[in-house]
């Protein structure tokens, strides 16, 4: 049967919520205090964010996983006429997409902190405690900044939309190992969000959770890992509108 709204949105809430979650999770492991994974680096973070697209693929098979905002964007720029199967582009299924997205990501992130609670309770920097939940850039220069985050987005979904149209259509494990291949090729300068959700529902997950020592959420330059990505996605979408 094809999936109902009712049933999409729940897909991409679970979905986005496992990527975030895992996502999330590989961070705090490596970058707060007294964990385990402590200091293990940039490519157990690259290969984790691969890994947890690779988990939340599989989670969100009901709507096509999207689990992004600008993958969403894409295959509406692309001219798409389904976002799934069984699911027709029309205004109500884009803003369910969108919608069971930004909240599965908030859950995500809060379940990250449940989870690594008693980590962030320790001192550490804040700005340490905030980059479990969002990016931020090596150098602040928000223009390059965002291009940075329009390129890295751009190459993902374009990579999607020439060769599977969705992320199910490449399978879980192409789109977890192009997730790495971004986040080491073209991840340095910004943290590569290149997900709306994944930055802004964890952003507003920090701003409203009683963490300890936790400081700013940067919202100067939370429109940079928005905007950046779906630009990226909307030039994407139109070239492979006319190249594919």
């Amino acid at each position: 049967m094809d999936p109902s709204l009712g049933q999409v949105f729940i897909s991409e809430v679970l979905g986005t919520g496992m990527l975030l979650l895992l996502g999330g999770g590989v961070v705090a492991n490596v970058i707060l205090p007294k964990n385990k994974g402590f200091d293990s680096g940039w490519v157990v973070i690259t290969f984790g964010w691969g890994l947890a697209v690779f988990s939340g693929v599989y989670v969100a098979f009901r709507s096509g996983a999207h689990l992004n905002p600008a993958v969403t964007i894409g295959l509406l720029a692309d001219g798409a006429k389904n976002y799934a199967t069984g699911v027709p582009v029309s205004f109500s299924s884009t803003m369910v997409y969108l919608a069971g997205e930004m909240v599965g990501a908030f859950l995500g992130a809060v379940l990250v902190f449940l989870a690594y609670k008693k980590h962030f309770d320790e001192n550490a920097d804040p700005a340490t405690k905030l980059g479990v939940f969002s990016t931020g850039p090596a150098i602040r220069s928000y223009g390059w900044n965002f291009v940075t985050e329009l390129i890295g987005t751009f190459v993902l979904v374009f990579v999607i939309l020439v060769f599977g149209k969705t992320p199910s259509g490449l399978g879980p494990l192409a789109v977890a190992l192009l997730v790495v291949a971004i986040g080491m090729s073209l991840g340095g300068p910004t943290g590569y969000a290149i997900n709306p959700a994944r930055d802004l529902g964890p952003r507003i997950a920090h701003a409203l959770l009683p963490i300890k020592g936790k400081g700013s959420s940067d919202w100067a330059y939370s429109w940079v890992p928005v905007f950046g990505p779906l630009a990226g996605a909307v030039i994407a979408g139109l070239l492979a509108r006319v190249y594919v």
